[in-house]
């Protein structure tokens, strides 16, 4: 093999490494996303129409937090108590 068919073939593996990391980065963003629109659908179902800087604060939020307000929104009395603390 000539150095640039090793240029060639190494070149090729890092473009395929780069299409799958940018595919999982994809998918992971669009778990973020989809779980941000169920705790907006679970809040608005239990405590009505939400505020818009609500919405963009779940919007924003990292999916750690998503995930303590999903937790929440079972046994909180209000939006205050979702997130509090």
């Amino acid at each position: 093999m000539t150095l640039a068919e090793r240029f060639d073939l190494w070149a090729l593996q890092h473009e395929q490494r780069g299409i799958e990391k940018g595919i999982e980065k994809g998918i992971e963003k669009g778990i973020e996303k989809g779980e941000a629109l169920l705790l907006q659908r679970q809040l608005a179902r239990r405590f009505g129409q939400l505020p818009p800087d609500l919405i963009q604060r779940i919007s924003q939020a990292s999916s750690v937090d998503i995930e303590l307000w999903g937790d929440r929104v079972l046994d909180a009395a209000s939006l205050d108590e979702v997130f509090s603390g």
